[in-house]
């Protein structure tokens, strides 16, 4: 799919992106996949929120790129990562949109975890 194919957020179908309020961690397996304060939170239509880390925020030893590749008409087209720690594997549980499209660009460079395969956590900001 191309650009000119893509969908606009809207009234019918909004997408915000605001910087996560706490650090994100995600485990799996007894490994820290992630560790991070500069998340963001995907808000889209009626789906949970999704965190995208940024990949420097990423253990990507632990990730393998995988062939599964999905298109979504309001952010474009994802690739996927298994993770392997210890001898566990969790399957096509990573996705990044690598060059999403303009509407959502902020998350171009962050990937993002099934939570129903590996445990994603936000740990809230101690307030001063």
């Amino acid at each position: 799919m191309s650009a000119a194919d893509a969908r606009m957020p809207g009234l019918d179908h909004p997408i915000t992106i605001a910087p996560t309020r706490g650090r994100v961690v995600v485990r799996f397996a007894g490994y820290t996949v992630a560790n991070s304060r500069r998340a963001l939170t995907l808000r889209e239509a009626s789906y949970p929120p999704v965190q995208y880390v940024p990949r420097e925020d990423v253990d990507m030893a632990l990730l393998q790129r995988t062939a599964r590749r999905t298109h979504c008409p309001y952010k474009g087209d994802a690739s996927y990562f298994s993770v392997h720690a210890g001898d566990r594997t969790a399957a096509d549980a990573v996705w990044s949109y690598e060059h999403p499209h303009a509407a959502v660009g902020a998350i171009a460079g962050h990937l993002a975890f099934y939570t129903d395969r590996i445990d994603v956590a936000v740990e809230p900001t101690a307030l001063p």
